[in-house]
């Protein structure tokens, strides 16, 4: 594992400058103290450049909700992309089956990214993405189990380049974090952020 964590720095240093500085502020960047991050081993074939992170909303030693967010890099650009840069996630949280019901929610939840992203005033294109609802009931030597649900979703979108090529990946990433709290059913961080809805607490958050 150490050696795999060298060679992810050290094909991070000899990168382009772009993508170079880009994960120099993810790096950087503050955060709740809800939410505890890491680096993690990028995909190898998305693009010539990659960069990973992964995510937990905690809460009283519990987890809430986690996610990983990756950034791409290709300094030739990329059709589908319409630019150089990428930012891909998944996100995951339970949810009380009642809510997973709603027939809204998958559009409620889309609604969210997107409204993260806006509320930092963040320049954004070609996004695309999912949002799954999946429901488990346990039978036979299972049977005492409650029934669970859980709500995925999986989206990516090319950030606008700002001076030198370089995205504005901080803000990026504290958008993120606010969607990954709003689906852990956080309350809003400051003044200001009334308006936003969040998912009520689960029954039952998994246990650390």
């Amino acid at each position: 594992m150490d050696d795999a964590k060298e060679g992810d720095r050290n094909a991070v240093e000899t990168a382009p400058l772009p993508f170079r500085a880009a994960v120099d502020a993810l790096r950087a960047a503050r955060l709740r103290p809800e939410i505890e991050i890491d680096p993690t081993r990028p995909p190898q074939r998305l693009a010539p450049h990659a960069y990973a992170l992964e995510a937990a909303v905690v809460a009283d030693d519990e987890d809430l909700a986690d996610g990983r967010l990756v950034l791409l890099h290709d300094p030739a650009g990329h059709d589908a992309w319409q630019g150089s840069f990428r930012l891909v996630t998944l996100i995951r949280a339970e949810l009380e089956p009642e809510m997973a019901a709603d027939p809204l929610l998958p559009d409620v939840c889309w609604s969210w990214l997107t409204g993260a992203l806006q509320a930092r005033g963040l320049s954004y294109g070609e996004p695309s993405g999912t949002v799954t609802r999946a429901s488990s009931h346990y039978f036979g030597g299972l049977a005492e189990r409650p029934a669970a649900s859980q709500i995925e979703i999986r989206a990516s979108w090319t950030p606008r380049e700002g001076r030198g090529g370089v995205p504005d990946t901080a803000a990026h990433l504290a958008a993120w974090c606010d969607l990954l709290c709003q689906v852990a059913g956080l309350p809003p961080a400051g003044p200001g952020d009334g308006s936003i809805v969040t998912l009520p607490q689960r029954r039952g958050p998994q246990s650390r």
